[in-house]
């Protein structure tokens, strides 16, 4: 099998369009679908073709890649492209699904004869645009050849989790990872807020713990942008993040952990998106700590 691939790459949003790109850089041929087509039109000027339909995507793919909103969304599109699927066509599917719903997607995979890869990315807008995401994948072992030239295009390194895509190990990975982000993200915005409300300058906040165990390059970058005003476009989006943090705390409820953490952030995350936010960096959780809008 040559190296260049046919690659349907379904959802083009912030992360899939960035993957689609660093596709066509590599030499690989792209048919791109979004639910709104005007999300993906730019690609075309890249080298995409752009498809009316799934199907139209997905007709001649050697490998599917989906990177939709979430599970229920990537289920809904792949069964709208069913008609033009090959049997033994590898499917990459990077959607944040939650545990329960990659089940649902392996099942269908395995009813259309379908080669599946739970290959959910660590990483945001940047190093996706960079082809620097960390691609966390379960698969086949006698397929994995198939879809590395398209992983390692789209990413600076893959984990591979396991040879069952179905059990959803690199999802649950990618949880487990998105838990400490958002987590992460949530403080970052309340140590903020805290200092605006006790008139701290954060600056001395950082001066405190630099270079020391509570420093962190993450809670700098995402400090920035909130005290630079830089939220748009969006790293990764308040809207998604909310998402990825129900999926968590869904995640733990089914197997009888509570997530407190994850609940209450996943609370800042929809009352944000709620104000307004909700297609900015998910930084924008900052101003769910307060009743009004605080001036800049």
């Amino acid at each position: 099998m040559t190296d260049k691939l046919t690659v349907s790459v379904l959802g083009t949003g912030i992360m899939g369009a960035a993957m689609a790109r660093n596709l066509i850089r590599a030499g690989h041929t792209v048919r791109a679908w979004n639910r709104s087509r005007a999300k993906a039109e730019p690609l075309a000027a890249d080298g995409a073709h752009i498809a009316g339909t799934p199907a139209e995507a997905v007709d001649g793919a050697d490998v599917v890649l989906t990177m939709l909103y979430d599970g229920p969304a990537a289920l809904d599109v792949m069964r709208q492209a069913a008609p033009a699927l090959r049997p033994g066509t590898a499917w990459v599917q990077s959607t944040t699904a939650g545990v329960e719903a990659v089940e649902d997607l392996a099942a269908f995979a395995d009813e259309h004869g379908l080669v599946f890869f739970d290959a959910p990315v660590l990483g945001t807008r940047q190093p996706a645009e960079a082809g620097q995401l960390l691609v966390l994948a379960a698969g086949p072992a006698d397929r994995r050849d198939t879809v590395t030239p398209v992983l390692d295009a789209v990413g600076a390194r893959t984990v591979w989790t396991g040879e069952d895509g179905a059990q959803g190990s690199a999802t649950r990975l990618k949880l487990v990872a998105n838990s400490w982000v958002i987590a992460a993200t949530a403080a970052a915005g309340e140590v903020l807020a805290l200092s605006r409300a006790l008139g701290v300058d954060p600056q001395s906040f950082f001066d405190a713990i630099a270079g020391g165990p509570l420093d962190m390059g993450y809670l700098r970058a995402k400090s920035g942008m909130i005290l630079d005003g830089r939220l748009s476009p969006p790293q990764f989006a308040v809207a998604t993040a909310a998402k990825d943090a129900r999926l968590i705390v869904e995640a733990g409820e089914r197997r009888g952990v509570r997530l407190d953490v994850a609940a209450a952030s996943a609370e800042r995350m929809e009352r944000a998106a709620a104000r307004g936010h909700a297609d900015e960096d998910m930084a924008a959780a900052y101003y769910a700590s307060f009743d009004d809008e605080p001036a800049s």
